[in-house]
């Protein structure tokens, strides 16, 4: 459980950093994302979720 907690902690620090440092940069990603069609947004989340299954994996196995 600490370890959703701490991914979940991770996740909102870098969200808020993006906000926090460039909010029309990342209100510009939005704008392009929302702009894209529906089959490669889901395509784009598919593949941040391998991706981070990916590096959720490597973590676990370096720190075994």
């Amino acid at each position: 459980m600490s370890l959703a907690v701490l991914a979940v902690g991770l996740v909102l620090i870098v969200e808020g950093l993006a906000l926090a440092l460039a909010p029309s940069r990342f209100q510009d990603l939005l704008a392009a994302f929302a702009a894209l069609p529906r089959d490669r947004r889901r395509l784009v989340g598919l593949v941040a979720l391998a991706a981070g299954l990916v590096l959720v994996w490597l973590a676990r196995r370096m720190g075994a």
